[in-house]
């Protein structure tokens, strides 16, 4: 009979090791946003999520790449939240505010998330050197945003402006809240929400 062949050197995964692995990556997620990513180590996510560290080392080369998968996890699940009430939108206004409120709202309902995401992009060095999975799924999102304002003016709907710097300057507006979630425990995001929905449809909007 050949050996077994690791779960990370596969393409696909079996349901059950695709729970698993979100299991551990549920545990890492709790686990660095305690202890931070540094002090995060296999033997503690394995005895948050109750298993052998052998059991992690089965289903990830190592921590670089859970923390890695960790990234991924956090981006798809702020997508799959976003994703629905943007595009339910039926104008391009209504899909950026949207985009922000809902942006917003996940990062209320997921601190833990958003606390172990900022440790990691503050200490996470990839593996050999190579680039950050958190820096890439950002360029990806900001690109996103982009193409959305860019929509809106091939619309008639926003004004002429620069749909990089726009987009950054939103970004950076909507990312600060991780920061202050996590340091200030009476910060009002609904105000704060209402005041970005209010600043970015007057910066943007065109008038005739």
């Amino acid at each position: 009979m050949p050996p077994a062949t690791k779960p990370h050197d596969e393409g696909e995964h079996s349901f059950i090791e695709k729970a698993r692995r979100a299991q551990i990556v549920d545990c890492a997620i709790e686990t660095i946003a305690s202890v931070g990513c540094a002090r995060a180590s296999l033997a503690q996510i394995a005895e948050r999520a109750g298993i052998s560290k052998g059991v992690i080392s089965y289903h990830f080369a190592g921590k670089a790449e859970l923390i890695e998968q960790v990234v991924v996890a956090v981006y798809t699940a702020a997508g799959s939240f976003m994703a629905p009430r943007v595009e339910v939108e039926p104008t391009v206004a209504g899909m950026l505010r949207a985009y922000i409120e809902s942006n917003l709202r996940f990062m209320r309902s997921h601190r833990t998330h958003m606390l172990a995401l900022i440790d990691i992009w503050a200490n996470f060095r990839p593996r050999d050197g190579g680039s950050s999975p958190l820096a890439a799924l950002h360029q990806t999102g900001l690109t996103h945003l982009e193409g959305l304002l860019a929509y809106g003016q091939e619309q008639g709907a926003f004004r002429r402006f620069d749909a990089r710097v726009m987009a950054l300057v939103i970004r950076k507006a909507i990312d600060e809240v991780a920061f202050q979630i996590a340091t200030q425990d009476d910060f009002d995001l609904d105000a704060y929400a209402a005041e970005l929905v209010a600043l970015f449809d007057r910066a943007t909007r065109r008038d005739d």
